[in-house]
């Protein structure tokens, strides 16, 4: 009688309930999960961020209970701690860098002392570009002070970057830091005082530019790059400024404002614009004239985005790919400033990448059955500080994981369940949009095995899509589970995708069929079907 007195909720063991001997804990909407332990926690956090909080936590909640997890890795195994943030960064996981870079300052704050040198020994790995230094250095600067051993890392930085590197990253920020940021280059090479050697001549002259930046002084050949930018801070024509920009490759940072409504300067932005930042300018692009149906920008573009190497190599994140759709296909900006026409041929080229940029899938050929949480409390907060909502991105994941495994079923739910005619060939702004317009209720994560037991469905792999807010049920998930797998004889696993940074799960950690993932992990599709294949 024990699967029918869990359906009944007659078992005593609903989800506003612990399971009797388990170690569970009220999570933000009031039910009861499973705590999520502090690595998975750190990997979450590093993945997924904290910007836009949850419907249960204020950003600043999320933010401050993320940290502590973060700190409390650092404080049992500092160096297994750098090595997470290292890797998450130099694979390309992450979205987003901040979230990496502040971890990476708590790191440098730590109490232990190899700790903090393993840190330090990290800033060039995971701060790659001069913004990311900037963003690093202003957590660290609120943490802790600055030692000889900041100076000497920070030092490091400049002396071990390539000149050519090192000159373009000058020149994004020539004059100060990024947006919003206090730090700039000036500030960090006064502080901490990079010697280059004696027959570096053009690494002292930039760093003697930097520092100085009304000298007169002639630079070096090495520099033409730089001195070029220069002369192009001081014109207001636009063909000399497209000839200019072409003819040293230089980016966007450095064209006065007023040029940059000019197609042709755009033009030669294009042809040497590397791949994240043709992303972020596809509306500005389409604005000014230059993308449009036809045109030998639309065939540039389109062949940048199907070009999968390229992506791998540029770290092209499928967040960023399925942000940029998200903003062009609109036509307009998030603050409605901006408008264009979008190119039908660079949204399905943008649709393509955003598979692409996942990493490559071996199929398990086992039967799925996805579970889509469509409830209120995934249409609040946004993923790793995208516009999307958890529900939308979640739906995107379930279509990568619907094109690659053919014997696949997806379901919304919330506290009822509905079939989706999902299909691997559907767009993703269409299946979006189909979640999108559902009617959104409490959570009740067990439906989905529920709803296979009640059908007598054949799955192998229930995978579930949550923000883990689940309360409503009779009947906990990993309950659901167990019961399926004694109704059916079915060793079904369950994975359990997580898109917000809470610290919760439905999967219960003493079972090795199930599995927590972060949602947006660019490896997460193949960990996934690895896990399910038994491959891991």
């Amino acid at each position: 009688m024990k699967n029918i007195l869990n359906m009944l909720g007659l078992s005593g063991a609903g989800q506003a309930m612990p399971l009797p001997g388990e170690a569970m804990v009220a999570n933000g909407a009031g039910g009861y999960a499973y705590a999520l332990h502090d690595w998975a926690r750190l990997d979450r956090f590093l993945v997924l961020g904290t910007e836009g909080g949850t419907y249960y936590a204020s950003e600043a909640r999320l933010t401050r209970e993320a940290a502590q997890a973060v700190g409390r890795c650092i404080a049992s195994d500092g160096k297994r701690a750098v090595g997470r943030i290292v890797e998450m960064s130099v694979s390309g996981r992450a979205p987003k860098q901040d979230p990496l870079l502040f971890a990476l300052a708590l790191a440098t704050a730590a109490e232990d002392a190899e700790t903090r040198v393993a840190a330090l020994a990290a800033i060039g790995k995971v701060a790659r570009t001069g913004a990311q230094l900037q963003r690093l250095v202003g957590y660290i600067d609120g943490l802790r002070g600055w030692g000889r051993g900041l100076r000497r890392a920070i030092a490091r930085w400049y002396l071990e970057q390539p000149l050519a590197s090192l000159e373009l990253q000058a020149l994004k920020y020539r004059a100060r830091g990024e947006k919003g940021q206090r730090w700039s280059h000036r500030d960090l090479l006064r502080l901490a005082h990079p010697l280059a050697p004696a027959e570096d001549v053009a690494r002292r002259a930039l760093f003697d530019r930097i520092v100085r930046p009304d000298s007169v002084a002639e630079l070096p050949v090495e520099l033409a790059r730089y001195a070029a930018a220069e002369r192009l801070a001081q014109t207001t024509d636009a063909d000399q400024a497209a000839w200019l920009v072409a003819d040293h490759r230089l980016p966007r940072e450095v064209v006065p404002t007023a040029l940059l409504n000019e197609r042709k300067v755009w033009e030669a932005l294009l042809a040497e614009m590397p791949m994240t930042a043709m992303l972020r300018s596809l509306g500005k692009m389409s604005q000014v004239g230059l993308l449009v149906s036809g045109s030998a920008a639309e065939r540039n573009v389109v062949a940048r985005l199907g070009d999968v190497d390229r992506l791998k190599r540029a770290r092209v994140h499928p967040l960023q790919v399925l942000t940029a759709m998200a903003v062009y296909r609109t036509g307009h900006g998030l603050l409605g400033k901006l408008h264009w026409q979008p190119v039908p041929a660079v949204v399905d080229a943008l649709d393509r990448a955003f598979y692409a940029a996942f990493a490559a899938v071996e199929p398990s050929g086992k039967r799925f059955l996805i579970g889509l949480d469509v409830s209120g409390s995934m249409g609040t907060g946004q993923v790793a500080g995208s516009p999307l909502t958890p529900r939308e991105a979640a739906t995107a994941m379930a279509l990568v994981t619907l094109a690659r495994e053919p014997a696949t079923q997806v379901v919304a739910f919330q506290d009822r369940l509905v079939p989706l005619a999902l299909s691997s060939r559907q767009r993703l702004d269409d299946a979006i949009k189909a979640t999108s317009n559902l009617p959104f209720g409490a959570t009740d994560c067990a439906r989905p095995m529920l709803y296979a037991q009640a059908l007598g469905l054949e799955v192998d792999a229930f995978v579930v899509y949550t923000d883990n807010e689940t309360w409503a049920g009779a009947v906990h998930p990993s309950a659901a589970l167990r019961d399926y797998r004694e109704a059916t004889g079915i060793a079904a696993k369950l994975v359990v995708v997580g898109l917000t940074a809470s610290g919760f799960t439905i999967a219960d950690p003493a079972d090795a069929g199930m599995l927590d993932v972060v949602g947006f992990d660019s490896s997460a599709p193949a960990l996934i079907g690895d896990f399910i294949a038994d491959r891991l």
